[in-house]
């Protein structure tokens, strides 16, 4: 175990101090700490549920790392419940819509590729946690329940169902509070979820009685997969059963986990220590949904940015509200590069409060983009290449000695930046024609790059750059600078000019300022 302090101030850290203090304040000795993310597969995941394990797995390594405990991840899917909707972003929407209220886990699978609906839904998770390396275990709520794993917690609400009905009936309208029962029976006529009152209870048998579709009365036991618990119960039965000690949810969870809460005291453990994060939007502001499809997913996200630029997006500010959207890319892949460039310069103390020692559990590489990100945007702009080799050849000559530019980080981002380019930024630019007074400048600035002979250097090319807008009446740099982005680059704003100019090279720099004034 590394000898950290437990007063640094960055929000994994300080999360598992708080765990730790939860953990003595139970009088709990663990040799195993236990943490949860939970997913309903009611539709395919989206990058909020990845971003839950991706915090989740943050908080246990500092945990790990501060008081060296032995801990382990369950994700836990609740593919027993019962499908409600039909999604709104999968095919043959028919197929599923014959199966409401089936559990989702015998729902038909309207990709083809699987037994059920849910085996889809839960083989994507899996892949994307798997191909972000996620030391996690996942757990089928169907296999939990037909299993008998959970057959002592669910005799244990039947015990306590008086006292649970306290609790959760204060939260519901009046119509519902007619029908609701912790316990939906899984009806032998249909097969579906029901949700229906709970007529009669038998303690002797841990059986319930409730109404079946065809009308009449049915004595079940609650074990063995014949029930799956109302949401809130389920998930307080979840973390009295599966000895859960830390979960995180969003902010709209906050009234479910507070009842949750007082269910788990109720049979006779205290709740995990919680912490509750802020949703994503998408582009128009609205929450991301599994059933709308809205926002991105985390194919989405690789087409365009690193699996790296991903992590660092989730870890950022988990208590305020953001766009999660394509435009969040760009500078979420620079900053992350930024971070590594910092981290292998700081003191100890500074590392664990750097977001990459995070992301890479206290052992983050040496960044080996040797171009931004969004320099390399502006580059297959400038030159309207979609080849990777081409785009090569203009930043082998620019970075010289810094490293090799063939390496994986550089292709892997010349390829994202080819694609965000072409498919979000091509359509958007608009070139301005210089008019008369706009083209002296910028015929002089031509005819002083073409002069630079002996050497092509950024800071030289920034110093002329200046000197030129300075002798031709630009008192402000930024109308300056405008005026190039619009002719050159189709937009109001870009890059550092003579970082850019001494990228593309003299002969392609003055190439484009000959076919703008042409």
């Amino acid at each position: 175990m590394e000898n950290l302090p437990e007063n640094i101030k960055i929000w994994p850290m300080q999360e598992a101090v708080g765990l730790n203090k939860h953990l003595i304040n139970m009088n709990e000795n663990k040799d195993m700490v236990t943490f949860q993310t939970g997913y309903g597969p009611s539709g395919l995941p989206h990058i909020g549920t990845f971003g839950e394990v991706m915090r989740t797995s943050m908080v246990r390594h500092s945990f790990e790392k501060l008081y060296g405990v032995n801990t382990n991840l369950l994700c836990f899917s609740d593919d027993l419940d019962g499908l409600r909707k039909v999604p709104d972003n999968i095919p043959n929407k028919g197929l599923v819509e014959r199966d409401l209220d089936l559990p989702l886990s015998r729902v038909t699978d309207p990709f083809g590729t699987h037994k059920s609906f849910a085996e889809h839904n839960n083989s994507k998770l899996c892949a994307f946690l798997d191909s972000f390396n996620f030391d996690y275990e996942f757990i089928s709520s169907t296999k939990c329940y037909s299993s008998g794993v959970f057959n002592e917690a669910l005799v244990q609400i039947l015990a306590k169902y008086d006292e649970i009905m306290e609790i959760i009936l204060p939260s519901l309208g009046s119509e519902r509070k007619l029908t609701y029962s912790p316990f939906l029976p899984i009806s032998r006529k249909s097969g579906k979820v029901l949700q229906v009152p709970t007529l009669e209870i038998d303690s002797t048998t841990h059986s319930i009685v409730y109404e079946d579709v065809d009308g009449k009365k049915v004595k079940t036991p609650v074990t063995d997969g014949n029930v799956k618990l109302q949401w809130k119960a389920d998930w307080a039965m979840r973390w009295f059963a599966l000895s859960v000690d830390y979960e995180m949810y969003g902010k709209d969870l906050i009234p479910s986990a507070n009842l949750a809460s007082k269910i788990c005291r109720v049979l006779g453990r205290n709740a995990p220590y919680q912490f509750f994060y802020e949703l994503f939007l998408d582009d128009q502001g609205q929450k991301i949904s599994k059933s709308k499809g809205n926002g991105l997913s985390v194919e989405e996200w690789l087409r365009y940015g690193s699996k790296e630029s991903l992590s660092l997006f989730m870890f950022q500010k988990p208590k305020t509200a953001k766009r999660l959207y394509f435009d969040s890319i760009p500078r979420a892949v620079d900053d992350y590069h930024k971070f590594l460039e910092v981290y292998h310069q700081q003191s100890e103390e500074d590392k664990y409060q750097n977001p990459v020692w995070h992301l890479h559990r206290a052992n983050p590489p040496k960044s080996e983009l040797l171009v931004s990100f969004s320099m390399l945007m502006n580059l297959a702009g400038a030159t309207g290449s979609t080849s990777i080799e081409t785009l090569l050849s203009f930043v082998r000559k620019y970075v010289n000695e810094k490293g090799d530019p063939m390496n994986a980080t550089m292709r892997g981002a010349l390829q994202n930046a080819i694609n965000y380019f072409h498919d979000f930024l091509e359509s958007k630019l608009v070139f301005k024609k210089p008019s008369a007074n706009e083209r002296i400048p910028l015929v002089e600035l031509t005819k002083k790059l073409q002069e630079l002979h002996k050497s092509w250097d950024a800071s030289e090319i920034q110093q002329i750059i200046l000197d030129v807008g300075k002798r031709n009446g630009f008192e402000n740099n930024r109308d300056w600078f405008k005026l190039i982005y619009e002719v050159l680059l189709g937009s109001q704003s870009g890059p550092r000019l003579g970082s850019f100019f001494a990228l593309l090279g003299k002969e392609k720099t003055v190439e484009k300022l000959n076919e703008v004034l042409q």
